[in-house]
């Protein structure tokens, strides 16, 4: 008779949308700075049952994913909440990275999951300038300023170096996704940390993630039909909407140029 007193479940819900790092001019990417109020008051809320995170990140930079990984993970513990993490269309690389301060993941069964590793790219244009009868003048002090100069011939030892860091890198990536996934990870003879992705559907398999939904289902099928959802965006203001109006259009194309790059490495 007095179940019209009972209180409802309330259910912190934050997204992550977009590249990791500094996209653009304006810094339209995923950043811990950018992000940081946010994710605080999604976690003080105190009568959130847990913290809901929906990613969709094809990647990006490393430290950025670190920092909101490492920032997810400290407020869940300081404020005693669960953190539920919800794939959309992809979580690879730093989007998994970032996906694994989840106590669980969920996708769909078409996301992509994965690409634990580390990538770096560039162009060589030494053969251009030549043709096109430009001399590259480079006055440096400190002999390995000029490492992997675009204009120059790459050398062995600077390439080296580049790897040596890049393997730092996948190894620290390696330590948070077995930290995180713990006895959950399945290898069966495949190569989890070889930079392969896969769909939600194998990544189940694989123990990269818990289980298939999405983000209201699983909700409701966790904490009742009646939970209150109760979401946190970052709202862009007056000042950077005026400022992206008015950007320079050879700006915005690099800038879509860059990102799309990144995403259409997982086909989008």
């Amino acid at each position: 008779m007095f179940s019209f007193f009972k209180k409802k479940k309330v259910i912190s819900h934050i997204r992550l949308t977009g590249v990791i790092g500094n996209v653009g001019k304006f810094k339209q990417g995923i950043e811990y700075s950018s992000q940081e109020e946010i994710i605080k008051k999604a976690f003080s809320v105190k009568k959130a049952q847990a913290v809901a995170i929906s990613i969709n990140s094809p990647g990006g930079s490393p430290v950025q994913s670190h920092l909101i990984y490492k920032f997810i993970r400290e407020q869940s513990k300081k404020n005693n909440k669960k953190v539920i993490v919800f794939a959309e269309d992809v979580a690879a690389s730093g989007g998994y990275l970032i996906a694994c301060a989840g106590d669980e993941i969920y996708a769909n069964a078409s996301s992509i999951i994965g690409s634990i590793g580390v990538i770096y790219s560039s162009f060589g244009f030494k053969d251009l300038i030549q043709k096109i009868g430009v001399q590259r003048r480079v006055y440096t002090a400190g002999k390995n300023k000029s490492t992997l100069d675009p204009f120059m011939d790459e050398k062995e030892e600077d390439i080296q170096r580049l790897k040596n860091i890049q393997l730092e890198l996948h190894q620290e990536f390696i330590n948070v996704v077995e930290e995180s996934r713990s006895s959950k990870l399945v290898k069966n003879g495949i190569e989890l940390f070889s930079g392969e992705f896969w769909s939600g559907k194998t990544s189940l398999k694989l123990g990269l993630i818990d289980g298939i939904g999405n983000a209201e289902q699983i909700l409701r099928e966790k904490f009742g039909e009646d939970v209150e959802i109760k979401k946190f965006e970052k709202s862009k203001g007056w000042l950077a909407k005026k400022l992206s109006s008015s950007e320079d259009q050879s700006d915005k194309i690099i800038s879509i140029l860059e990102e799309r790059s990144i995403w259409q490495r997982y086909g989008f």
